[in-house]
């Protein structure tokens, strides 16, 4: 073959090529609307010029504390206007944010900080006896900086740490900051939830960012100026990229602490909110509220939810109080959500059953996600478009992740045969929407929160009484599903559920202890490897009562 013409001595240059990176959307905000509300936190309104400048502070200050390419600063924040500032201000400086599930336990988050080698720890107050727990255990030393929110009361005095504002004001509001010396550059990691093992840490690159940041918008039809409220933690997945994709549409975040019925109502009716995420426990939570709490809507709500589908009666009461339901899907390892259930025109026409078959499927691939496909992992052949033959859930393209951090034996793995394996197993319907049937890695999702059975199998085979232990999903009504565990109790031994529910307390985040304990024998194959399909079954009656 011959040159290509086309590439003589036409090269890339600062004229024509730049790293794509979303912290350009942020500078252009603030440059052509400086003063559109960027921020809302209580009574606090902060403009997109003020949003910047405040950026590029953090960034300033945390270049002169010497974070500099590919060094790791991690937060332990709620969903606060510092949340937002370390999401731009830490990569301005070529630094890489780790945001950390505020839920997990003093054990887990050491590991993490150490993993990912934190130089600095930014921590919300109400979360600093578990940060300083978690560094009594970890081996990294890294400086502390406490974030004291204006929204919530604190009775106790400042504990030994820098104050986040008077580390801000150190820093230069005109701060040079930093593009990526390559769109390839991490921008920030994410730990997955340790389903076999220890988390691994999911990295993201500026570009992925960058291209899921506008598919959020582009994918969901987000119109300029939509008001966001943030009942999806930011901690997961940096919030589906939205911290990122409010700034490309020049939009308001409305902040929120605590995801509670009563500000959530608030803000909806007095905030103008057009849009929020959330596991299907947030609907539930909006929809089971007092009438007193309730208020009247003068537009309908676009909710994106990325759990398991939303029961029927669920979708119908939200569609009666004013929002329109869309169910997506993704991983940590695909920057969030990058499949939606685009919903077709004629649907709508079709009777609540049919609709409720429909909305319960998983869907299609975001725009800036180039291939998604249902495979057989052993031959990596995609499935019959048949709806029934199961494989694999594959993704291929530029938001998906980097790989695992220091873990190359699993990012091997995930990536063989050139696509990247969700672990999910599905189906492909004749019409290209693929729909999730299990999880090869027997994840619970609970309440949004992902549950490794591994983990509290392993927490209760410590317990002395306990011979077998098994732990299934189990439907629930308010969080989507909870652990079951189900438990052989070792000869000569005794022990009851209260016994073993205080077992697990001790040692397990609370949303991860059992809803229920059931003692029997556990089912096995011939080769003595346990049925937990028979197990799910059993679990699934129980919940129906």
């Amino acid at each position: 073959m011959g040159t290509n013409p086309y590439n003589t001595g036409l090269d890339r240059n600062p004229a024509n090529y730049q790293p794509l990176t979303p912290l350009v959307f942020l500078e252009r905000a603030a440059d052509v609307f400086p003063d559109h509300i960027a921020i809302v936190h209580g009574d606090l309104r902060r403009s997109y010029a003020e949003f910047y400048r405040r950026s590029r502070q953090l960034a300033s200050a945390l270049a002169a504390s010497n974070i500099g390419h590919g060094d790791t600063v991690s937060v332990l924040l709620a969903n606060t206007p510092a949340m937002l500032e370390c999401h731009y201000g830490v990569p301005m400086c070529g630094g890489v944010l780790h945001s950390i599930n505020t839920r997990l336990d003093a054990a887990i988050i050491a590991f993490q900080l150490d993993h990912a080698m934190s130089k600095i720890v930014i921590v919300d107050r109400e979360f600093m006896p578990l940060m300083q727990e978690a560094l009594s255990l970890a081996t990294v030393n890294p400086v502390l900086i406490q974030y004291d929110d204006a929204e919530f009361a604190w009775p106790e005095p400042l504990l030994e740490a820098t104050d986040y504002e008077t580390f801000l004001s150190g820093g230069d509001p005109d701060f040079g900051w930093l593009m990526p010396e390559d769109e390839w550059d991490a921008i920030s990691i994410n730990y997955t939830s340790g389903t076999t093992g220890d988390p691994k840490g999911v990295v993201s690159h500026h570009r992925g960012a960058y291209l899921l940041a506008q598919g959020n918008a582009l994918t969901t039809s987000m119109q300029k100026h939509a008001v966001y409220l943030w009942t999806l933690p930011m901690f997961h997945c940096n919030g589906w990229c939205f911290p990122w994709t409010m700034s490309a549409i020049i939009g308001t975040h409305v902040c929120l602490r605590n995801v509670r019925a009563e500000p959530i109502w608030n803000a909806l009716a007095d905030e103008g909110v057009t849009h929020l995420c959330g596991a299907p426990i947030v609907m539930s939570l909006i929809i089971s509220a007092p009438d007193e709490v309730k208020r009247s809507l003068d537009r309908t709500v676009q909710f994106f939810t990325a759990a398991a589908p939303p029961p029927e009666k669920l979708l119908a009461d939200m569609k009666t109080a004013g929002f329109d339901v869309t169910h997506l899907y993704g991983l940590t390892e695909t920057y969030g959500p990058a499949v939606v259930n685009d919903w077709h025109q004629g649907w709508s026409d079709l009777s609540p059953i049919e609709q409720a078959a429909l909305k319960s499927r998983q869907g299609v691939r975001y725009l800036p996600l180039e291939q998604l496909d249902v495979l057989d992992p052993e031959t990596m052949v995609p499935v019959p478009r048949d709806g029934e033959t199961m494989g694999e859930v594959m993704f291929r393209g530029n938001v998906v992740m980097k790989g695992y951090f220091r873990n190359p034996k699993a990012t091997n793995e995930a990536f063989a045969g050139g696509w990247f394996h969700s672990g999910d197993l599905g189906v492909m319907h004749p019409d290209g929407y693929i729909q999730l049937k299990d999880r090869s890695k027997d994840i619970i999702i609970s309440g949004g929160e992902n549950i490794s059975s591994i983990e509290v199998e392993e927490v209760l085979y410590r317990h002395p009484a306990v011979g077998v232990a098994a732990v299934v999903a189990m439907p629930h009504e308010k969080w989507g599903e909870t652990p079951c565990a189900f438990v052989e109790i070792a000869t000569g031994q005794q022990t009851d559920a209260d016994t073993l529910r205080d077992w697990c307390r001790d040692q397990l985040a609370p949303y991860k202890v059992p809803g229920r304990f059931v003692f029997m024998p556990v089912p096995r194959t011939p080769t003595g490897k346990i049925q937990k399909f028979v197990l799910r079954e059993k679990a699934r009656k129980f919940a129906l009562g």
